[in-house]
């Protein structure tokens, strides 16, 4: 094995909102087609960089948290770190989310990027076929240039898009070894033709993640095997079950030394958040002793936030044994998690098995309502009668609706005139109810009827 470079090699960052895919994209440069000469964790543990290596040409890829200023202490410290690697960038991937389309957040993290001296190429992620690259143009307006496709999960057009990042950055130097299969084209989570579903197990440091992980591929289960997860931190396992392959990817395990202080709190939240970036299902462990913590709805507020659909299970629950205090927990969790008051509530003992088989049903049907895909016909159908029951006056109307994308299931609505979120919000429920979609997160998309 060679000597580690002293070289300095040019610096990519890999930055962007929650949940647009940066891990995703991170893994596939890394995971797949570069040669990773050494994991040097960054001065904090929110940031990730690895020396990749692209047809010869080496360069320094940093995978960084989720933007978000101006929210709570923990965002903005996450978006701290952010702005601190795109200083010492010489390449700044900015990454959004095709199949949802341009944001309040994407704009302002567009605005902060102009001002800044960094060099910025506009990806738009989740650009899975012909129609999604078209998109893509939507994303001009942030005056950054024109956007790449690329979808960061099948692989599609990621080797153009390294092509162009070597383009943009300084000369770096070139690498003796060479490495002709890259895998560009393979899905990264794919077993045979279908996609396979994604459950990540998150929680706070000691409630029960690792013995519900064990418990979970462990029994009457055969475990295919083990691939390094897209975080430095997790390790994702493929599992048979009855209803078919699963990934679970595990979060455990990572807890600080260190007492339980604000920076060991801000670790946790963001190995969890990046373990609920790329999956399909969030099992939020709690440890039921402990009640409903500061912690634990904050943690909660993200993952809703991410959309990631969210099953809530009450851990340790063999330890309460008192009827009352078995209730006051109940009320606990509707009073302190009501944001995400329609999430199954299973009460589970990771140590015992008691409860979990609970799980499989409700897991696949999260799974299923994650994917499923309504008939334009229905959507409008259901928003008209919306409409009749309720119009939203002013003479604002949705003229057209459908359904855009899935996972989360995104419908985007074509008006007249901009609607009252209060207004969006009961169409929302509208939908919600019309097709049972429980507690699955939905995303509502608002276009005028001119653009």
């Amino acid at each position: 094995m060679s000597e580690v470079s002293e070289v300095q090699l040019p610096v990519a960052v890999i930055v962007g909102r929650p949940n647009v895919g940066k891990s995703t994209l991170f893994n596939r440069v890394i995971g797949e087609q570069a040669a990773i000469v050494e994991d040097r964790p960054g001065v904090t543990r929110d940031r990730k960089e690895l020396e990749a290596n692209w047809l010869g040409h080496r360069f320094t890829l940093v995978d960084t948290g989720g933007w978000m200023p101006g929210g709570s202490e923990l965002d903005t410290k996450v978006s701290r770190q952010v702005e601190a690697a795109v200083r010492h960038a010489d390449l700044v991937i900015f990454v959004v989310d095709g199949s949802v389309g341009l944001t309040d957040d994407d704009e302002l993290m567009a605005a902060w990027l102009r001002k800044s001296d960094a060099e910025v190429m506009v990806v738009v992620n989740k650009a899975d076929n012909d129609r999604r690259e078209s998109d893509r143009w939507d994303f001009l307006s942030l005056g950054l240039g024109d956007p790449y496709p690329v979808s960061a999960l099948h692989g599609r057009r990621a080797g153009d898009l390294l092509d162009e990042v070597i383009a943009r950055m300084p000369s770096s130097p070139l690498s003796d070894e060479y490495i002709p299969n890259y895998g560009l084209d393979q899905d990264l989570t794919a077993v045979g033709d279908q996609k396979t579903p994604r459950v990540a197990l998150v929680g706070r440091p000691n409630v029960g993640k690792s013995t519900l992980f064990n418990r979970l591929v462990g029994e009457d289960r055969a475990v295919v095997h083990d691939m390094p997860g897209t975080t430095r931190d997790s390790i994702d396992t493929l599992v048979e079950t009855e209803d078919g392959p699963v990934i679970f990817v595990d979060t455990a395990g990572m807890r600080r030394r260190s007492r339980i202080d604000d920076s060991a709190e801000y670790y946790s939240l963001v190995r969890a958040l990046r373990a609920v970036d790329g999956s399909d299902i969030a099992l939020f462990v709690i440890d039921a002793t402990q009640g409903i913590t500061a912690q634990d709805q904050r943690l909660a507020e993200r993952i809703d936030a991410a959309g990631c659909p969210i099953v809530i299970m009450l851990n340790k629950w063999e330890l309460i044994e008192d009827a009352e205090e078995r209730e006051r927990i109940d009320l606990e969790v509707k009073r302190k998690l009501y944001f995400v008051d329609d999430a199954p509530v299973l009460k589970v003992s990771a140590l015992t098995g008691k409860g979990v088989h609970k799980l499989r049903p409700v897991l696949q049907e999260a799974i299923l309502q994650y994917h499923r895909r309504i008939p334009t016909r229905d959507v409008n159908r259901v928003i008209a009668d919306a409409q009749q029951r309720q119009p939203a006056g002013g003479g604002a109307k949705v003229m057209y609706a459908l359904q855009g994308a899935t996972d989360p299931p995104t419908f985007t609505l074509f008006v007249n005139r901009e609607l009252p979120h209060t207004y969006l919000r009961y169409l929302e429920r509208s939908i919600r109810e019309a097709f049972n979609f429980g507690s699955t997160p939905l995303k509502l998309r608002v276009r005028k009827r001119s653009d």
